[in-house]
């Protein structure tokens, strides 16, 4: 596993440019629902819609503004975990990117998006049923950590392997299981570097722009390395890169 950091540090240095380039599609993505016109709150470098404000304020403009935020932030994010894996693809193989693979973007881009919409939807819908019926939060947790296997290493499976999105799906799940490590690593990782920033823009800021900080700073730098770091953990299904 301390390879895998190796790598991924390396092609994050070494593409630093590119990488804070492709990242502003991140940053665009988390920031376009501050500005819709619902409720919504800042947590540790991402955006979160309440709920219950939902069922009490919920219009037909509303819900006009959730869909439409919805898809664009996705749209943008999608973008970003393309671009980055394409990146970390060819600085594994050695290989240049080339015209075709520029031009498979939108291809990739869109897979990834149904990918993300999906996780999304049902996530989305759970809370809602939750809430509805009075079952408790509790279940979109449930349900959340049984999808993450299935769609955690998909966006990195359809642009290292091509894959179509059903079939990213099932690598995906396989991967997780055979290498649940790399996973534990990504999540330790996410959380040191997330409370790092978090606690430093504390510091300087104060609480309540440090939340704004941390959304900004954490989808420019952090966010870009933890998914360079998800395309490194896959590329170590092919044994011809695990030494």
């Amino acid at each position: 596993m301390v390879n895998v950091l190796r790598y991924t540090a390396d092609a994050y240095l070494a593409n630093l440019q590119l990488v804070l380039l492709f990242s502003l599609s991140a940053v665009i993505a988390f920031i376009v629902p501050v500005f819709a016109s619902f409720p919504t709150y800042n947590d540790a470098g991402s955006i979160f819609l309440r709920t219950a404000s939902i069922f009490i304020n919920l219009t037909p403009v509303s819900i006009t503004v959730i869909i439409a935020s919805t898809i664009l932030s996705t749209l943008f994010l999608s973008f970003a975990i393309v671009a980055i894996n394409v990146m970390v693809k060819h600085s594994r193989t050695h290989t240049r990117i080339r015209r075709e693979v520029m031009a498979g973007l939108e291809s990739y881009t869109g897979k990834v998006f149904l990918v993300l919409l999906a996780f999304n939807a049902i996530l989305i819908i759970t809370n809602m049923v939750a809430y509805r019926y009075q079952i408790g939060n509790y279940i979109t947790w449930v349900v959340a950590l049984a999808l993450t296997p299935f769609f955690f290493y998909s966006p990195a499976s359809i642009v290292i392997d091509d894959n179509k999105v059903v079939r990213s799906l099932k690598a995906s799940l396989k991967f997780f299981r055979k290498r649940p490590e790399y996973f534990g690593l990504w999540i330790g990782c996410a959380v040191v570097s997330y409370t790092v920033l978090d606690l430093a823009a504390i510091s300087i800021a104060g609480p309540l722009v440090a939340e704004y900080i941390v959304l900004v700073v954490g989808s420019l730098l952090i966010l870009p390395f933890l998914i360079m770091l998800q395309g490194e953990s896959y590329m170590k299904r092919f044994s011809m890169l695990r030494h």
